[in-house]
């Protein structure tokens, strides 16, 4: 994998778990069935790390203040009841706190203002219909579900963007992209969405697929006497058509708590789809699979976290493997319902089939303040 030019080029990474409908937020409007309100969320962490390279038996040590897995963005959510039915949207607007770090930019003060969410809802007795711009169906409950998705996780030490969490070392991003989706009613605990997407060709051009991307996800959910389970299954298929490629993927996952602890494992297996963006099909037949096992315990303000994730790749036609993982411990501390401390540990190590070619200790603390 070419660490140097995927960190270049990662987007900036995806939201609190908001997924269907607009967050609560702070009201700003509220009368005559018209509603409207904004939420945010700012981070910073010092993080430390050692690196070393065993290949070419060199190390390095970096210190570096940095966004976490979640980029700093502020979100605007409207709804309005019409004729039986709830029409609505949402935009969010993300933005670097680490412009200065900017390849090629000479002004320094280009703060990337991204928009990640651009979307319109209607909603009535039948589901909801999305269409717009969100994030993607497939694997999206495996991103949203991360323990550490309000820490760092995998952290590149020259990225100028957010850090990666587990992308890569257990699921793969599932990227906004243009989209129509349908959702159904909660129905005792189950619910199903399926969205047609814009898709997306790796090295290609418009004319690289002749079908749009479909994606689906099923998740279930319950709270049997005390004990919460949730559980989803999605897929994906697409094609390039010029290449000769057909994709597809399916990611899964469950997630059980219960008087302060939880037990979360999810996974994923594609070919044809780039183990890094989940909407991006390939131009060959690549293949890959990953997990991500994670536990935590909540004990009053505090919520303790283990985790280990992993993404093995295999290029196609060859019979090598390659390896990404992430172990991983985390504490956040609420100071209060909007403000978190963060202390978090990782060790990433790269594996070329045979032996282990990098590894990158670690140590992040920070802050993080949502509403």
């Amino acid at each position: 994998m070419n660490n140097k030019k995927l960190w270049r080029s990662m987007p900036l990474a995806l939201a609190v778990a908001f997924s269907n409908s607009a967050m609560a937020g702070i009201s700003l409007y509220d009368q005559d069935g018209t509603t409207f309100s904004v939420d945010g969320h700012f981070n910073a962490f010092y993080t430390y790390q050692d690196s070393e390279d065993k290949v070419a038996k060199t190390t390095a040590k970096t210190s570096r203040v940095r966004m976490g897995f979640l980029p700093n963005y502020i979100g605007f959510n409207v709804a309005k009841q019409v004729d039986g039915l709830t029409v609505g949207g949402r935009s969010s607007f993300w933005v670097s706190i680490n412009d200065s770090n900017q390849d090629g930019d000479n002004t320094k003060t280009d703060s990337m203002i991204d928009v990640r969410q651009f979307y319109a809802t209607v909603d009535g007795d039948f589901g909801q219909v999305l269409f717009g711009k969100d994030f993607g169906l497939y694997a999206r409950s495996n991103i949203f579900g991360d323990e550490l998705l309000m820490g760092v996780g995998f952290a590149p030490k020259t990225t100028a963007n957010t850090t990666f969490g587990n992308i890569t070392t257990g699921y793969p991003y599932a990227n906004p992209t243009a989209q129509i989706t349908y959702r159904t009613p909660v129905m005792s605990g189950f619910q199903v969405a399926v969205g047609v997407l814009d898709p997306n060709t790796t090295g290609g051009t418009s004319d690289d697929t002749n079908s749009a991307r479909f994606e689906t996800e099923a998740t279930y959910n319950a709270d049997y006497d005390g004990v919460t389970v949730k559980a989803w299954l999605g897929g994906a298929i697409g094609d390039s058509a010029t290449a000769g490629v057909d994709a597809n993927g399916i990611s899964y996952g469950a997630r059980v708590g219960v008087a302060g602890f939880a037990l979360s494992a999810s996974g994923f297996n594609q070919e044809g789809i780039s183990s890094v963006f989940a909407s991006n099909t390939l131009v060959n037949s690549a293949e890959s699979d990953g997990y991500l096992i994670q536990g935590s315990y909540a004990f009053n303000a505090n919520r303790v976290v283990l985790s280990y994730g992993q993404t093995e790749d295999t290029a196609a036609g060859s019979s090598v493997t390659t390896q990404n993982s992430l172990t991983g411990a985390a504490l956040f501390h609420k100071i209060n319902d909007n403000l978190s401390l963060v202390a978090e540990y990782t060790v990433h190590k790269t594996d070329n089939g045979t032996i282990d070619t990098t590894q990158t200790d670690t140590m992040a603390l920070g802050a993080t303040l949502s509403w």
